[in-house]
C-alpha cells in the first residue's frame, strides 16, 4: 500500500510533493512510497517525468492522503480514498470544514485541515492546520511536518480558518498590489521599469526578512527608518492620509467573511 498519496496535482499539491520528496518529512520521501492522483493525462506525465513517482488517474489504496483538489471536488475525492482504504486525510481545500470531509470519509478516517498559500511554491508558504473530530496530537505532528517541507505552520481552531485565509490565504495579493503600485510609482519618479522591479522585489524581500530575522516587531522596525522630518516620514504620512492602514484591515477583514460565505454553502 501507498504511504501518502497527494489527490490533485495543481500548484499546491505539486508544492507539496515537491517539498516531501526534498526530505522534509522523515519517512515519506521514497519515491516508492507516495503517489499522485491527477486526472489531466498530460499533467500526469509531466509530474511523473518531473518527480519519479507513480501517477494515476484515480485515487488507489494508501494509509494517508493530501486532499489538494478544488472544493467542489473534495467529496468525490474523499469518497474515493476512503473505498480505497486510507486512515487519515490532510485537506488543503478552501472553505470546506473538516466536518464535511469527515461525513464524506466515515467516522474510521482521521480528518486535518489546513490553510496554506502559494508561497509555498518556493518553500516559503504560511500554514494553519486545525484537528478534526478524531484527529490527535499525532495527527496535527504528521500534519504540520509535512507542510513544514514548504513553509511555516501554526496551529489554530477550525473556527479560526477565515481569519487566516483572510490574512496570510489572500496576503500575497496584497502584497503584489503593492509591488505593482511601488513599480509604476519609480517609472513615474524617473527610473526604468526593469530598476524600478528589481529594486520594489528587493526591497519587499529584504524587509520580510528583517521582520521574520528580529525580535522585534512591525512598529520599532517601521520607526527604525523613519527619521523625524525625513524622507520616510513625509511618505508615510500620505499612507495614513490616504487610508491605507485603514483598508488593510478592511481587506482582511472582508476576505475572511468572504471565506465564511463559501465555507456556508
Amino acid at each position: 500500500m501507498v504511504e501518502l498519496q497527494i489527490v490533485g496535482g495543481g500548484r499546491m499539491g505539486e508544492a507539496l510533493l515537491g517539498g516531501i520528496l526534498a526530505g522534509g518529512d522523515p519517512g515519506s520521501s521514497d519515491r516508492s512510497r507516495i503517489s499522485v492522483c491527477e486526472p489531466v493525462a498530460a499533467r500526469r506525465e509531466e509530474l511523473a517525468s518531473a518527480y519519479g513517482v507513480a501517477v494515476s488517474p484515480e485515487p488507489v489504496a494508501c494509509r494517508d492522503a493530501i486532499i489538494a483538489v478544488k472544493p467542489q471536488h473534495v467529496r468525490d475525492a474523499v469518497s474515493a480514498l476512503a473505498e480505497a482504504g486510507v486512515r487519515r486525510i490532510l485537506s488543503i481545500a478552501a472553505g470546506v470544514t473538516t466536518t464535511a470531509v469527515q461525513d464524506a470519509a466515515g467516522p474510521d478516517v482521521v480528518v486535518v485541515r489546513a490553510m496554506p498559500n502559494t508561497p509555498a511554491l518556493v518553500g516559503e508558504g504560511a500554514s494553519a492546520i486545525s484537528p478534526g473530530a478524531t484527529a490527535g496530537p499525532d495527527d496535527l505532528d504528521w500534519a504540520q511536518g509535512l507542510l513544514e517541507t514548504v513553509g511555516v505552520v501554526v496551529r489554530v481552531a477550525e473556527s479560526d480558518l477565515d481569519a487566516v485565509t483572510g490574512l496570510s490565504g489572500s496576503g500575497p495579493a496584497y502584497v503584489f498590489l503593492m509591488a505593482e503600485a511601488l513599480v509604476e510609482a519609480g517609472v513615474l519618479n524617473g527610473l526604468t521599469r526593469d530598476v524600478a522591479g528589481v529594486l520594489a522585489a528587493q526591497t519587499l524581500l529584504g524587509a520580510a526578512t528583517l521582520l521574520t530575522s528580529s525580535d522585534r516587531d512591525p512598529a520599532a522596525l517601521r520607526a527604525d527608518v523613519t527619521s523625524p522630518g525625513g524622507t520616510t516620514a513625509a511618505g508615510l504620512q500620505v499612507l495614513e492620509d490616504r487610508g491605507v492602514r485603514a483598508a488593510l484591515l478592511r481587506c482582511v477583514s472582508v476576505a475572511a467573511e468572504r471565506s465564511r460565505e463559501l465555507g456556508a454553502g
